[in-house]
């Protein structure tokens, strides 16, 4: 089965806080256990992606949206949704440097990540999370 749950924020840190609470509510009510590794990922990805948005986002932008998915097999895909065109890129950051390494915790999360072009109503960041498979035992 696949759910989705989209909402509109306003563009201010606070809401950083909200989208991490309702994202995890709506896995939550979805099936997805507290210690469910997919639930605790979507949610620390969309805390990175809402950050970026309120950070970085166009000013005149008073709203952003944020969307998840529980796909069929476990898996969530997390989106943010902004007016901005600029898409968000990799950089290097240096180890006194406070800020700058979201995208890189993203990158290593996510099992892909990316951005879709809106055109003239800017840009989606989005992350996919997959559930950990079981492995079998080794043969004897």
């Amino acid at each position: 089965m696949l759910r989705r749950n989209a909402f509109r924020l306003p563009r201010h840190p606070a809401s950083v806080g909200l989208a991490r609470r309702r994202v995890r509510d709506h896995l939550a009510d979805w099936g997805h256990g507290p210690d469910d590794p997919a639930l605790a990922d979507a949610v620390l990805l969309v805390s990175e992606l809402a950050t970026n948005v309120v950070r970085h986002g166009p000013l005149q932008e008073r709203e952003f949206e944020v969307a998840v998915t529980a796909l069929a097999d476990g898996s969530c895909l997390v989106e943010v949704s902004d007016e901005g065109r600029l898409e968000p890129r990799l950089r290097l950051v240096g180890a006194w440097e406070e800020t700058g390494r979201g995208l890189h915790l993203v990158e290593n999360i996510a099992t892909a990540w990316g951005v879709w072009n809106r055109g003239h109503h800017g840009k989606t960041v989005w992350a996919l999370i997959t559930r950990p498979h079981a492995t079998a035992p080794p043969a004897d």
